[in-house]
């Protein structure tokens, strides 16, 4: 008998680069004006004055430009007749395969940068406590109710 080959590791969307850099934009931004702030509050008066704006400035552009396209590059997900399985992770890696039989209820979400640029992540919900919601962001809206009503099918099918 042949062992089953499972599907190669798919990619997600490569528009969800944009969602990641526009979500650490968002967080950058107050953090680049607090410093700016207090720069200007605290440190006018000393040599070191415009140094915590140029620093925070800087890192802050640094990680938008960098961080993105790391995190997409290890945004990976595959869909067997069994399972669901998806792996992230920079810093910390995180494979996590979720059996269909697991599976309670399923959810596809879109925010507006999902919206924007095409992009939906899908919620997998299964038994348990521990981990027991499974998201794979950045995958196109048509492809995450496609994964979904796949997974459905099969939940169906174990508990006919």
């Amino acid at each position: 008998m042949t062992p089953a080959i499972d599907p190669p590791l798919l990619a997600v969307e490569p528009a969800y680069r944009h969602v990641l850099r526009i979500r650490l934009a968002l967080f950058w931004l107050p953090l680049a004006i607090a410093a700016t702030v207090a720069d200007y509050m605290l440190l006018s008066s000393t040599p070191i004055y415009g140094m915590a704006t140029i620093v925070a400035a800087a890192l802050a552009l640094l990680v938008i430009a960098i961080v993105p396209q790391r995190r997409y590059r290890r945004l990976r997900y595959r869909l067997t007749d069994r399972l669901l399985q998806s792996l992230h992770g920079w810093t910390f890696h995180t494979d996590t395969i979720v059996p269909f039989v697991r599976v309670q209820h399923l959810d596809v979400t879109r925010g507006p940068l999902d919206k924007l640029f095409g992009t939906a992540s899908l919620v997998v919900h299964t038994a348990g406590t521990h981990n027991s919601i499974v998201t794979v962001d950045g995958l196109a809206p048509d492809r995450a109710a496609e994964i979904r009503d796949v997974i459905r099918e099969h939940v169906r099918t174990d508990f006919a």
